[in-house]
């Protein structure tokens, strides 16, 4: 099963570029991803020469920019192998069944189902078929679609649902963290959260909330072109990110049981109050409320047990301040 993983969504950032593809992926690793996740596009496998563009491509229709940040089965072989070497898992989402395809052949262990694709179910069922673990997001879906992916997506060895708000940049109302309580009841996996906001609370608080999957978008400035690089995270902010997020999951996997009070035992002793005579007790007295009070240290008759020794009687003669013992009460 997938568990505490950070994944580094680095999609088109690269723009094209293999260095910076090859840099973006030793960076991330050294702020703390668990794993990097491409895109892979081939344009004319999955899209129409007429199909409309994002508002953002105002220079170069959509088709035209898959075509220009294509990378080679080669170079996708020699990203995947660059990961392994930084020791985070590879991944690429495929949006077609050729792209499927090509994975295949660079040896893709995991499969990240993007939000657009959750109703290409031929593709879900290819990549269900091959048996290996899939994470589903599901951005842009309503519930009977992602029900219909689920289905499907269920012969797979190990199926993580990821909530996430197609939204860019998704503002906190949006971000639905009640889906994750609502994924893991409806379907019964493990769950995630990609995230689009522009800071770090949506992640840290999904990963509270026990998404095991977290997914942000990276790159090396928010003014690289593209369409993701001014929603995405920068290095220094992604460590900030991945240690807070390391720290979150160390507590959840760490139950702490409330009667074991051993590493502070000394504090307790050292802060709590004890029973003490409040003015001078002449031997005999019979304890009234006004006879006691309460100090530090906590080490004679716990404060918590007043009821107990009004009524007792005094063995001993007490100045003030003397921390009454069991014993001396009658």
């Amino acid at each position: 099963m997938l568990k505490n993983m950070l994944i580094a969504e680095i999609g088109s950032v690269h723009d094209g570029s293999f260095g910076n593809a090859c840099q973006l992926i030793k960076l991330a690793a050294r702020s703390g991803a668990d794993a990097v996740k491409f895109q892979t596009h081939l344009a004319e496998s999955e899209s129409l020469r007429n199909a409309p563009s994002p508002a953002y491509f105002s220079k170069e229709s959509r088709i035209e920019y898959f075509r220009r940040i294509a990378f080679s089965k080669e170079q996708w072989k020699e990203l995947s192998q660059l990961a392994n070497e930084y020791n985070i898992e590879f991944l690429s989402s495929p949006f077609s069944l050729e792209a499927v395809d090509l994975l295949e052949e660079i040896g893709m262990a995991i499969y990240k189902i993007p939000s657009g694709e959750v109703t290409n179910i031929p593709m879900l069922k290819k990549i269900a078929e091959l048996g290996k673990p899939i994470i589903l997001s599901s951005g842009m879906s309503n519930w009977e679609e992602l029900d219909q992916a689920v289905e499907v997506c269920s012969a797979s060895v190990d199926l993580n649902i990821m909530q996430c708000s197609s939204i860019y940049p998704c503002p906190p109302e949006k971000v639905g963290l009640n889906v994750l309580q609502e994924l893991k009841q409806r379907y019964g996996t493990s769950v995630g959260y990609s995230d689009h906001t522009m800071g770090v609370a949506a992640p840290i608080a999904a990963a509270a909330l026990g998404a095991s999957i977290i997914e942000k978008h990276f790159t090396f400035s928010r003014f690289m072109y593209g369409s993701d690089a001014q929603h995405s995270m920068e290095p220094q902010e992604f460590s900030q990110l991945s240690e807070s997020l390391k720290s979150v999951w160390k507590m959840l996997d760490s139950p702490v049981d409330k009667n074991d009070i051993a590493d502070y035992a000394d504090m307790k002793q050292i802060f709590q109050k004890s029973i003490v005579a409040a003015h001078a007790l002449p031997k005999g007295t019979v304890l009234k409320e006004s006879d006691v009070t309460f100090k530090k240290p906590g080490d004679g008759i716990s404060a918590a047990r007043f009821d107990e020794i009004i009524g007792k009687k005094t063995l001993i003669d007490m100045k003030k301040n003397h921390k009454i013992s069991i014993q001396e009460l009658i």
